[in-house]
């Protein structure tokens, strides 16, 4: 596995420093457990603007459809 490099702003630092005193939690867990939540959530919103942007090709309403259709 590639070794991955990251750094944390120090305010970031101290809540993980006293989010994992306050709930007993290691430093690892709740990173993991708050990658988990954003991966989650940004799947979801993917998903989202995907169907949004399905929809908006789509989605005519009768008379659009029916004005461009010529049937002889």
């Amino acid at each position: 596995m590639n070794e991955l490099k990251f750094e944390l702003k120090a305010k970031v630092i101290e809540e993980l420093e006293a989010f994992s005193s306050i709930l007993k939690k290691d430093h690892n867990t709740i990173l993991n457990e708050a990658l988990e939540l954003y991966f989650n959530n940004a799947q979801e919103h993917l998903m989202r603007k995907n169907q949004e942007d399905e929809s908006a090709l789509t989605n005519l309403d009768f008379d659009e459809f029916w004005d461009d259709l010529d049937i002889d």
